[in-house]
């Protein structure tokens, strides 16, 4: 199988076969060496970058590259708002949430406030796999149930519990025994109905075997599975099913969340949903690890009761600064607006090139979250295509990756700071590769 999780991209490095220079030939051996054989690298000749700023990244002989992937750096590489707020803080007390401190309350409140009044608590983690191991076992507490629901190519993180909950990770990793997978979304006129039935079966198979439902949990764009965002709400009929079941439902907000879709600061609310759970990672500290669960205050009773919570990182006095300059950030310089108006930009330019390119095929995009088929001539899904697609627009000075059950979807998800003019970059190197390949 061909996943969608960054590790095993049919694009990655494989040693031996790229055309790197004898110094960064001798880095791959050392971090054979030093970090094992589980880690991967991006593309066919690995970038060795070192510095950014903004939306660029540049590799040791100074080339620019114009990063269309990376989400983590959500308010763009480097932004001097976050730095400066990190290393303020890191300069005067870091510590945990043991100790009174005014900062983590003051992040709380003001992150709370941009959810629904129902989801007004917040546990914080160091990251998104944490968060969503939290979600499992306060799910399990509330609901008594065992039984959860992921689609057929999610990747939720890598906890012993969740990487079991991630299809995506491959054949190396077990699907957890109450574990079941359901088709992802696919477009077209009856798709929340579709992927309805899929969870309403998954639902009959458990109770078929004693298992009680504990949650659906599906990250709301559907990244791994190769981007699904509309037809807006879609995934009501998915929901009430679960509930209907006695289950909760989980919106994994870690890629979609922050306003990247310019619809709505989160994506569960481009559906309408109310969920029971949202869990928040990566863009949320533009890369200083930070993330959290945000709850329902009935939901998280039964756990609190009879579990302590600790985390010696999460929600740290530094982590709490930098995450509250990241949402400064989203909030002054309007990056919901700016996703919705680049995004559309981006979508409408993707669009056009597909007239003149038959291997452009169908689009999904919301915001600044686009994933763009590559296919065959005969229409077919290609990954192999999309596989040269993606090392040519690195050796043209662009970042991105492929997604998908068969690795067939570019996945473009920019920072939040993407321009019109990064728009015309990106398009520009784009067709240059189309014409190529």
């Amino acid at each position: 199988m061909t996943q969608g999780f960054p590790g095993t991209m049919p694009n990655a490095y494989q040693p031996g076969k790229g055309n790197l220079p004898p110094e960064d030939e001798a880095l791959v051996a050392r971090r054979a060496r030093a970090l094992g054989p589980a880690y991967r690298l991006f593309y066919e000749t690995p970038v060795h970058l070192v510095r950014g700023d903004g939306v660029w990244l540049y590799d040791t002989a100074g080339k620019a590259y114009l990063d269309t992937y990376n989400n983590v750096a959500s308010v763009g590489h480097c932004h001097p708002h976050v730095v400066a707020a990190t290393a303020r803080q890191s300069a005067i007390f870091a510590s945990h949430t043991r100790y009174l401190h005014e900062g983590v309350l003051t992040y709380a409140e003001r992150l709370l406030a941009h959810f629904p009044a129902e989801l007004s608590h917040v546990m914080f983690t160091c990251t998104g796999s944490e968060a969503n191991d939290l979600a499992f076992r306060i799910a399990r507490a509330h609901t008594g149930g065992t039984g959860f629901i992921v689609t057929e190519n999610a990747y939720h993180g890598v906890t012993y519990a969740i990487a079991g909950m991630s299809p995506s990770l491959g054949a190396g990793v077990d699907l957890g025994e109450h574990v079941r997978v359901v088709p992802a979304p696919r477009s077209g006129a009856d798709t929340g109905a579709e992927f309805a039935a899929g969870v309403q079966a998954a639902i009959r198979e458990m109770q078929r075997h004693g298992i009680k439902p504990a949650a659906l949990i599906v990250d709301t764009v559907f990244s791994s599975d190769g981007v699904f965002t509309d037809p807006a709400g879609f995934l009501q009929p998915a929901v009430q099913a679960i509930r209907a079941a006695g289950g909760l439902f989980i919106a994994d907000e870690v890629q979609p969340g922050f306003g990247r879709t310019g619809a709505a600061m989160w994506g569960f609310q481009r559906h309408g949903l109310m969920p029971d759970m949202v869990s928040l990672g990566k863009p949320m500290g533009n890369g200083y690890p930070v993330a959290g669960l945000v709850i329902q205050p009935q939901v998280i009773e039964a756990f609190g009761s009879k579990a302590r919570y600790f985390n010696t990182f999460g929600g740290n006095a530094v982590a709490a600064a930098t995450a509250l300059a990241v949402l400064e950030v989203v909030e002054n310089e309007q990056l919901m607006d700016n996703a919705r108006n680049v995004g559309a930009a981006f979508a409408e330019g993707l669009r056009g090139l597909a007239k003149d390119h038959a291997a452009l095929g169908e689009l999904r995009a919301v915001g600044l979250f686009l994933g763009q088929d590559i296919v065959d001539d005969a229409g077919q899904p290609d990954a192999t295509r999309a596989s040269q697609i993606v090392n040519r627009l690195r050796e043209e000075g662009v970042l991105i990756s492929a997604t998908g059950p068969k690795g067939h979807v570019l996945k473009i998800r920019p920072p939040l700071v993407f321009s019109h003019d990064n728009v015309a970059f990106f398009l520009d190197r784009l067709e240059r590769v189309l014409s190529s390949v």
